[in-house]
């Protein structure tokens, strides 16, 4: 079983004051403010070569196993596909700050879910981000974990209790919290085994009666036009994703998803062939016409496609003038992880989704012995549904 960590040092707490002390636990840094017994969490300490005072990126992303498992089906769930390394964490790790400035609004849904648990209880965010939901619930107790370093680096900043931790692997004993939450994290795990696996987690982490909220995003957008602005993947990943440099995406008409501005509707791709058409002042209107017709009944194909389709890359665009700009995405840019977009000002990073279509989410957890789906809800274009653990 593999866990990335971080180990104390100054350049991730240099606060002494927002916390006390850390403590280092199964292969991760749990950065405390005293609230209470740690006795919950897997005390297994390690050593490493990563010390006090060394460099941030020294302290980053170093696997130990910290647990045997002998099952090479357990490993292979457990074990980071490619996809999500290069298109999901070194995304987030690169983006952090700027993500996180845009990150501040709280779901209605999920504030209610967490003002309705009961006073004093324990709950815990997997894939916390930058740590918006956490302490929502004055009366409640809450740890935060994330894959991504800076995330959780800017949750420390604020005060939280957090941990940097994979969400198919939680460092909790069995029956730790009290409540879960997975707010749109699943739609980022590329198989279905790590998916079932991550929802296997939140429900073994928590009490009997504890209840778990897991949101993810919907293939059935509320706004249609946001899927143009996708790139399909070629193919969907059932094991893990294997080959250098980037995948190929899916070329919907003869102009690539790429070269579609963001601002535009889906019906630009008309005026792009019309334009083609019209390139010649000899063209026949009846021509036009006949082409006209042919283009939408390409797009009639392409919307058909994209209502198939629930692997995607989404863009995030990171403006030239954020500081991270010259860490990070430099090397994604060397490395083809991302490109830049002058017209935009900005380097544009590519996101891993696989989007859930209606009822996904409940087939995931039809097989669980120990849990029962006691709320499911369409909110926001994000499926979401409420477990209750049984046993």
């Amino acid at each position: 079983m593999v866990f990335l960590f971080i180990r104390a040092s100054k350049c991730f707490c240099k606060s002494r004051e927002a916390f006390s002390f850390p403590i280092v636990i199964s292969s991760v840094s749990f950065y405390h403010s005293g609230f209470g017994s740690m006795k919950g969490v897997d005390s297994e300490v390690f050593s490493s070569h990563c010390t006090i005072g060394s460099d941030e990126e020294s302290c980053i992303r170093r696997s130990v196993s910290v647990r045997e498992n002998p099952n090479s089906s357990y490993i292979s769930v457990v074990s980071t596909p490619e996809i999500e390394k290069n298109y999901v964490h070194r995304v987030y790790d690169a983006i952090a700050p700027h993500f996180s400035s845009t990150r501040f609004a709280k779901w209605p849904k999920v504030a209610t879910f967490l003002s309705s648990l009961p006073s004093g209880s324990l709950v815990l965010d997997a894939g916390c981000g930058n740590g918006k939901y956490l302490g929502l619930n004055s009366d409640c107790f809450f740890i935060g974990c994330d894959i991504s370093f800076p995330l959780i680096k800017i949750c420390a900043g604020r005060e939280h209790e957090v941990l940097v931790a994979d969400a198919v692997n939680l460092p909790y004993r069995t029956g730790f919290g009290d409540a879960a939450i997975s707010i749109a994290v699943l739609h980022h795990l590329s198989t279905d085994s790590r998916r079932r696996k991550a929802i296997e987690e939140l429900v073994r982490v928590v009490k009997k009666g504890g209840l778990i909220l897991i949101t993810v995003w919907a293939v059935e957008q509320e706004d249609r036009s946001l899927l143009t602005k996708w790139t399909p993947l070629t193919e969907k990943y059932v094991e893990e994703w294997i080959g250098p440099g980037s995948p190929r995406g899916r070329v919907m008409s003869s102009a690539t998803l790429e070269s579609i501005p963001e601002s535009e509707e889906s019906g630009s791709r008309e005026h792009i062939e019309h334009s083609k058409e019209c390139s010649t002042e000899k063209i026949q209107e009846t021509v036009h016409q006949n082409s006209h017709i042919d283009d939408e009944l390409m797009d009639s194909k392409d919307e058909n496609k994209i209502k198939n389709q629930q692997e995607f890359f989404v863009p995030w665009h990171l403006p030239y003038h954020r500081a991270e700009i010259s860490g990070a995405s430099a090397c994604a840019l060397a490395n083809g992880l991302a490109k830049k977009d002058d017209k935009k000002g900005a380097v544009v990073y590519n996101r891993y989704y696989h989007v859930f279509s209606e009822g996904e989410l409940e087939r995931l957890v039809s097989g669980l012995d120990d849990a029962v789906v006691v709320d499911r809800f369409f909110d926001k274009s994000n499926w979401c549904i409420v477990l209750e653990k049984t046993s």
